[in-house]
């Protein structure tokens, strides 16, 4: 056993969202760990409603809604995040989600990936997840 363990300063915070999939499943909607806040994987769904729209760009300001939430409960913000991950069914709809991106990520321009990959549902056209490094 360590006597100077620097491992137990850290502060671990657990956020959901209150959604049925993060017990069912055993995830949390975000960790935060320290400065860093890890956000899972967020689809178009509105919680508050149990609705997904219709259109990825519908799907896609509902997740950047959903993500821009969960930060606010790790006191934290989009101008927070270094790393974006977006996830699509279909690759060629990722073009028509830019102008969400850029209203909600601008000027924060973090480092970001995008791939094509099933979903958890057909109804889903879109999944964002993002780490933030809060300052």
């Amino acid at each position: 056993q360590l006597k100077n363990n620097k491992y137990k300063h850290m502060k671990r915070k657990l956020i959901s969202s209150g959604a049925t999939f993060e017990e069912k499943i055993s995830y949390s909607r975000a960790v935060v760990q320290n400065n860093w806040v890890f956000v899972s994987g967020t689809t178009g769904y509105n919680y508050e409603t149990m609705t997904i729209g219709e259109t990825i760009e519908e799907q896609t300001e509902q997740c950047l809604i959903n993500i821009k939430n969960t930060l606010e409960k790790a006191n934290s913000s989009l101008n927070d995040v270094v790393r974006v991950t977006y996830i699509l069914p279909n690759a060629s709809d990722f073009e028509k989600c830019w102008p969400m991106l850029k209203k909600y990520f601008g000027a924060v321009k973090p480092a970001a990936t995008m791939f094509a990959a099933g979903l958890a549902d057909d109804k889903m056209k879109i999944e964002i997840q993002v780490t933030a490094l809060k300052s």
